[in-house]
């Protein structure tokens, strides 16, 4: 059975380990690269000017494709099956969604180690996934 797994990405050197741990122990899985853009990350962006906020959004949709698109090909170099999917939301919440909708097999994604404070003031992404997930998820630090 071929394993679908996701890999949520955001260009970081944690999810570029996640990747390299999913094409390491899952060489025959189908892999669905996600990058969730937060809307909260371009709150103000314009402060109210009309359209600033689609001119923000396709200004960060490029990027993230631009990041994808490397990350799709570096897999692709290894044989594997890639896809790369862009969503706007919450990202935990967006992970976890994307995941059930598409039977999803194994998510494994990267961490960014945030300790003490800083962790209880960010919260963690992998963290929300982790609990609230009902599909397996392998976190790589």
């Amino acid at each position: 059975m071929v394993e679908d797994v996701l890999i949520p990405h955001d260009g970081s050197e944690p999810s570029e380990r996640a990747l390299a741990h999913a094409m390491e122990i899952a060489p025959d899985a189908h892999l669905t690269l996600l990058t969730v853009i937060d809307p909260s990350s371009g709150f103000g962006a314009g402060a109210g000017a009309p359209g600033a906020a689609e001119v923000w959004y396709r200004s960060e949709k490029s990027q993230v494709e631009a990041r994808l698109a490397g990350a799709k090909q570096t897999a692709e170099q290894q044989g594997m099956v890639v896809e790369t999917v862009v969503e706007m939301g919450r990202p935990a919440r967006t992970i976890i969604d994307h995941a059930n909708s598409n039977d999803i097999d194994r998510i494994i994604m990267g961490s960014h180690g945030r300790r003490g404070v800083s962790r209880l003031l960010l919260g963690s992404v992998a963290e929300t996934v982790v609990r609230c997930s009902s599909i397996p998820v392998t976190v790589v630090p």
